[in-house]
């Protein structure tokens, strides 16, 4: 519920900064009912209110449904965009083309709303598998492939010990370093089997010990963060002492410190905007005519696409067979679509463009560590 009026919240902040599209329904001719200046058209030239005020329940779900979704013609011209030729978008938009498009901020606001929205429900999968049934047929899973690994390792050690007793002078030391490698495979084969055969012998004691007395579920990702914090293996050090143990507390009952998190990320996923802007700004230091505003249009588009491609790739990862593409597109897309922004918003060369990227995406890891760290401190130690 709290994901859904977040939604609903940033979609009506999202449209209130919008600006009329210019379909207020049948020109009306006559006096402005707000300041009674004489119109002639769709809008009031004086305040700008339209001519045609409607007074329907119809028409208040409608306002809603605009409010929410966003649900006009800018939309579908502003997201294809957005996606296909960023920097065209951004450009157009500084260079005050703005009619038509829908505003970085208020499409902002409303994407990282709906994003954490969808991730409520489809994004805490992961930690659902914690289960210790689960985790063990994972587990017993894992230690047969791991026999299966040390077998190949130790027939390729026999193969290797064969060669090198073969081995004529000349290929002598080709034979002994593959001999050398095939040892520390064998070694690291037998040392893989080892832990997933600990971790096995683990989690069927879990299963054996029956119903915790904290109602966590045994073997669970949340009783093994509860124990690991009862028992002082977790270690805290944000600063302070109270803030210190406030965190421990929280940990202790880790579905709440999760909420937490949560809720303060996406309370506080705007401070990603002015983190970034500085970062920008240093990629055209030497470079006259551009401004803050400028680089934080390019921010905000550009973190609306990596929220919807955040979106989008949530969903086909459920999909099993689609688990290595999405892995793939998670790579490659943001790099590219940084570039294909930088390019065409800034109008820089390939090379230009190119290296700006790269430092952006070292940049872009600062900006993030110094958010997750904000977030942490807001959302643990408050």
């Amino acid at each position: 519920m709290d994901a859904a009026g977040g939604a609903v919240t940033g979609g009506l902040i999202g449209s209130a900064l919008e600006k009329p599209e210019g379909k207020a329904g049948e020109a009306h001719s006559g006096a402005c009912t707000d300041c009674s200046q004489p119109v002639s058209g769709n809008f009031c030239a004086h305040c700008g209110q339209p001519t045609h005020v409607h007074r329907s329940l119809l028409h208040l779900g409608e306002e809603l449904l605009h409010g929410v979704m966003h649900f006009d013609g800018r939309i579908w011209r502003t997201v294809p965009l957005l996606v296909l030729n960023p920097g065209r978008l951004t450009r157009e938009w500084v260079e005050g083309k703005r009619s038509r498009y829908v505003s970085p901020l208020g499409l902002f606001l409303f994407t990282i709303f709906l994003m954490f929205f969808i991730l409520s429900f489809g994004g805490g999968k992961a930690f659902e598998t914690g289960a210790v049934n689960t985790r063990l047929d994972v587990a017993r899973e894992t230690v047969t492939d791991r026999h299966q690994e040390v077998a190949q390792a130790k027939t390729d050690l026999a193969v290797a010990e064969r060669n090198v007793a073969t081995a004529k002078p000349p290929q002598a030391e080709a034979a002994k370093a593959e001999l050398d490698k095939a040892k520390s495979n064998f070694d690291d084969a037998v040392d893989d089997l080892a832990d997933a055969s600990n971790l096995v012998t683990r989690l069927e004691g879990v299963k054996a010990a029956g119903p915790r007395a904290d109602g966590l579920e045994p073997g669970s990702w949340q009783a093994d963060v509860h124990d690991a914090v009862a028992n002082d293996r977790v270690k805290v050090n944000m600063g302070g002492d109270g803030i210190n143990k406030k965190v421990l507390k929280k940990l202790s009952n880790p579905d709440l410190a999760l909420y937490k998190i949560q809720q303060t990320l996406y309370k506080f996923s705007f401070l990603l905007v002015p983190l970034s802007i500085p970062f920008v700004a240093l990629l055209f230091l030497w470079k006259r005519g551009f401004t803050l505003y400028d680089h934080g249009v390019f921010v905000l588009y550009s973190l609306t696409f990596m929220a919807m491609m955040s979106m989008a790739l949530s969903f086909l990862g459920q999909i099993s067979w689609l688990s290595s593409i999405v892995a793939l597109i998670a790579l490659i897309a943001p790099p590219v679509h940084m570039f294909a922004q930088l390019k065409g918003a800034y109008g820089l060369s390939t090379f230009s463009a190119a290296w700006r990227t790269l430092l952006l995406l070292i940049f872009c890891a600062i900006a993030l560590a110094l958010f997750l760290a904000a977030i942490i401190l807001l959302g643990l130690g408050g």
